[in-house]
């Protein structure tokens, strides 16, 4: 009985072996962030699951891990925990800390063949700006965004505005705003909770100035264009009475733009496509005003991959990233959320074609990256960051004069950046 039992067993072990491949399949971690409003979790599934269909050898774990915080914090605690991802969806500003902690590998590394480099060359110069640090690509262009001004061109035509025609410098947004303000709603709302930072480089940049070097080892805080800049912002609230004193809400500025509590906003194109979903009324989506010049911050997350995978995982890793970066898929990313698309190619897909042209709002984001920067982004960025933050909310609720403010964070900053100078 034992004999037969064993021989049963032998059989079936004949079986399974040649229902099953001779390798093993490579696997794949992947965490991922989402920041902005829509159920784009189904989009990164389908994507992944699109993948694994083209490559049968490779399986993908795909992590939705919260915001881009939250997601960093969980691929690196994976990483030191001895249970690493491969690969990871993070913000391009972390790109020096990673850096700094050696966890990450540059793209030169694995991009071999003349097809893979004509591929790391298709990305807008714009965005991969933030992945690019001692001439060496550490991200990859994903969800990728610049700062626009939505618009609601009901309330416009109602205050007397051309809705075809939004402003265009800070002048013509302050007399808007002055128009729009009534009968309970503002004028306008900038975010300044969430990525605070991130939309007082568009006043820095329209009063002439950039926040830091290229080297991410220097800022200018107290340079007085900055100052300038941050009384400029603060004075929008206290002097010409257009946007709500104090601070206002990332995550719910949306909401309060769907529900025509404000005429204007300046937010992520990442939430075009949750604006154009939620809104009941006209609205337009327009180039931030110039002052000095224009410009906005590029923004978003990259790919980056991890140390200590394997040469398979990596070039699974590899494979993975040019397929989500593929100028479909760009294009399929760019219309589920408003994200730029990320290559110029993404643009020439019939599919995204098809969509400017019936919603031009979808282009003016791609547009402004021609007056584009990167995201602010030094070394010890997340400490920089953090008291630039709150010296911008120390000023716009009035606890400190925007001069003091950025003078006290320029001499955090200094301490910080100290052992990089």
């Amino acid at each position: 009985m034992r004999n037969s039992i064993t021989s049963a067993a032998f059989a079936a072990g004949l079986l399974a072996s040649a229902a099953t491949p001779a390798f093993a399949a490579t696997e794949l971690t992947m965490y991922y962030p989402i920041a902005v409003g829509g159920a784009l979790t189904e989009v990164i599934d389908g994507m992944i699951d699109g993948f694994e269909a083209e490559h049968p050898d490779v399986k993908v774990n795909a992590i939705y891990a919260g915001n881009y915080d939250d997601t960093r914090l969980r691929a690196v605690s994976a990483i030191k925990s001895g249970d690493p991802a491969q690969l990871s969806v993070m913000f391009s500003i972390d790109v020096y800390d990673l850096i700094e902690q050696d966890l990450i590998i540059p793209f030169d590394d694995v991009v071999k063949t003349a097809e893979d480099k004509k591929w790391l060359n298709g990305f807008y110069p714009a965005l991969m700006a933030n992945g690019k640090v001692d001439n060496k690509t550490w991200g990859i262009p994903f969800q990728r965004s610049t700062i626009v001004m939505y618009y609601n061109k009901d309330m416009f035509r109602e205050a007397g505005l051309d809705p075809e025609t939004p402003p265009q410098t800070w002048e013509e947004m302050v007399a808007a705003g002055k128009a729009l303000s009534k009968d309970g709603k503002w004028g306008l709302m900038v975010p300044s909770t969430g990525y605070p930072y991130w939309m007082f480089q568009c006043f820095a940049i329209q009063n002439g100035k950039e926040l830091m070097n290229a080297d991410g080892t220097e800022t200018y805080f107290d340079d007085p264009a900055v100052i300038e800049a941050l009384e400029y912002w603060r004075g929008l609230a206290t002097k010409e009475k257009i946007m709500p004193e104090g601070t206002i809400e990332w995550g719910t500025l949306r909401q309060a733009f769907v529900q025509g509590q404000t005429g204007m906003m300046w937010h992520s194109t990442g939430n075009l496509s949750a604006v154009k979903k939620e809104v009941k009324f006209d609205f337009g989506v327009a180039m931030l005003p110039a002052h000095k010049k224009p410009g906005s911050p590029t923004g978003g997350g990259n790919f980056y991959m991890f140390k200590g995978s394997s040469p398979e995982q990596q070039a699974a890793s590899l494979d993975l990233i040019k397929y989500m970066t593929a100028p479909e898929r760009a294009a399929e990313w760019s219309i589920a959320t408003g994200y730029v698309g990320v290559t110029p190619a993404s643009y020439e897909t019939d599919a995204l074609k098809s969509y400017a042209s019936e919603f031009p709002q979808a282009v003016v984001a791609r547009d402004q990256l021609n007056v584009a920067i990167p995201e602010f982004s030094t070394y010890e960025t997340a400490r920089v960051r953090e008291s630039l933050n709150n010296a911008i909310q120390a000023a716009l609720t009035g606890e400190k004069s925007p001069k003091q403010a950025l003078i006290d964070a320029q001499e955090d900053a200094n301490r910080l950046l100290k052992a990089f100078n």
